[in-house]
């Protein structure tokens, strides 16, 4: 087997094992890390470790990398997962660093799915990382600003670790199909076609990439008759199957894409509102989320500025739920278009915040007596709603200078439309009427009316 990859790794292994390197230098990816004059590769290059948190992805190399540091760092490499270790594991690992620590043997901890640990876990790694009985390393997925403490978090640098390019993932697959550590030995013949089908649906992933290439060459070998191995673009389509792109259903790369819509959205970019609706839908994400947010989006970025596009809304998420997949899906998809596409309010979004907002600061105002219900004579004889003006009544329908709040919040706003769709006709109206308002007060007053 080639020193280039994991001479721990026993045959038999799945070839993502086997092809793990051994060497800094075979590593491939996270250029921004691990190029030249690189914070990271700098810090090796001096043999200053430190405990990190390795925040990215399935499959981007994350425990490789952690594995390639205790290397070329001389450091004991030993391991936990979250999945399975608790606070006993978390003592006895400590412990057994300590004895390493004493015949001068540094210690790296590699702690996977870190996120997964609870607070109390999670703070039993403090003491030891403070007096360097081991250097900390973790590896999440998820964001460790939601998922990590405070305390843990200052005592690591977060290093964020990236999908691979198609260029890496290329070179990953030719590796695989060359070293004897890999495929090599079977004489496999790979056209470029192929290997860039195969670079193309790993989505960023070399573990997918070699877990997906492993598969088509066991089904070629089957196929083979004792001939050559021939990996055609059939064998890696009915590999792939209903396979999907990565998207994590809950973890950060969901809602990031759910977010880069709803930002096409209020952009007016409908093409790239429409993209991201179908990176989301080929990643599996639930239509039904997705109708649901486009409602959200409707009534948020849109509003009065064009009414219609709540509708359209509620009916693209309506076919969704009674037809299904994938006729429902073209009518979200034609909400979304409709939406991007409109003109853009957030009035009501903001007024409507601002509004619960007072309420919660200015607590439980009375209501003004002339507004109150009064269903019986006892009510009437109190004097609810003796004032009250009925404004269809009134000139214009419109009961001009009454009040409707209460009264220390009298002349409050909230609701200011902008000048687009039809929100710029409402605006007039509202101002029209506020004039007005401003001519019965003046009257009442004796100033007259206001020009």
């Amino acid at each position: 087997m080639s020193d280039l990859f994991d001479p721990d790794a026993p045959p038999g292994q799945p070839l993502a094992a086997r092809l793990r390197p051994a060497r800094l230098e075979d590593y491939v990816g996270q250029s921004h890390l691990l190029g030249p004059d690189r914070p990271l590769t700098r810090a090796l290059q001096r043999d200053q470790l430190y405990s990190m948190i390795l925040w990215g992805p399935p499959g981007v190399g994350k425990t490789t990398l952690a594995r390639l540091i205790a290397g070329t760092t001389r450091s004991h490499f030993a391991t936990l997962s979250a999945v399975s270790a608790g606070v006993k594991e978390i003592r006895a690992a400590a412990f057994e660093a300590q004895q390493r620590g004493q015949s001068g043997q540094r210690t790296l901890l590699f702690v996977d799915e870190v996120h997964r640990f609870n607070k109390a876990q999670q703070d039993a790694f403090l003491p030891w990382v403070e007096e360097g009985v081991f250097t900390f390393i973790g590896a999440t997925t998820e964001n460790p600003s939601f998922e990590l403490n405070n305390a843990l978090l200052s005592r690591a640098r977060v290093h964020v670790l990236k999908p691979l390019t198609h260029e890496e993932l290329r070179r990953v697959v030719d590796r695989a199909l060359s070293e004897p550590a890999g495929l090599g030995e079977m004489g496999i013949e790979a056209p470029e076609a192929v290997r860039d089908l195969l670079a193309h649906a790993a989505d960023g992933d070399a573990r997918r990439a070699l877990n997906l290439l492993e598969i088509a060459a066991d089904m070629a070998d089957a196929e083979s008759g004792g001939g050559p191995l021939q990996l055609s673009e059939a064998v890696i389509e009915e590999v792939l199957g209903e396979s999907t792109r990565r998207l994590d259903r809950g973890g950060d790369i969901f809602y990031d894409q759910i977010s880069a819509l709803h930002k096409s959205v209020r952009g007016s970019a409908p093409d790239a509102a429409l993209y991201w609706f179908c990176r989301m839908l080929d990643g599996g994400a639930d239509p039904l989320y997705i109708a649901r947010r486009v409602v959200r989006m409707a009534s948020e970025e849109i509003g009065n500025a064009d009414p219609r596009a709540l509708r359209v809304a509620l009916d693209g998420w309506q076919v969704q739920e009674r037809l299904g997949s994938p006729e429902g899906e073209l009518a979200v998809a034609q909400a979304i278009l409709y939406i991007a596409s409109a003109p853009k309010s957030n009035a009501a979004y903001v007024a409507y915040n601002k509004a619960r907002e007072h309420v919660a600061a200015t607590g439980g105002l009375e209501v003004p007596v002339h507004l109150r219900n009064a269903p019986t004579g006892l009510m009437k004889s109190l004097g609810h709603g003796r004032e009250y003006r009925y404004a269809h009544d009134e000139p214009h329908a419109y009961a001009a200078g009454e009040v409707y709040f209460p009264d220390k919040l009298a002349g409050t706003r909230y609701y200011h439309p902008v000048d687009r769709g039809l929100e710029k006709r409402i605006a007039d109206k509202l101002d029209w009427l506020a004039g007005l308002d401003v001519a019965a007060t003046d009257g009442r007053s004796g100033g007259g009316k206001a020009s």
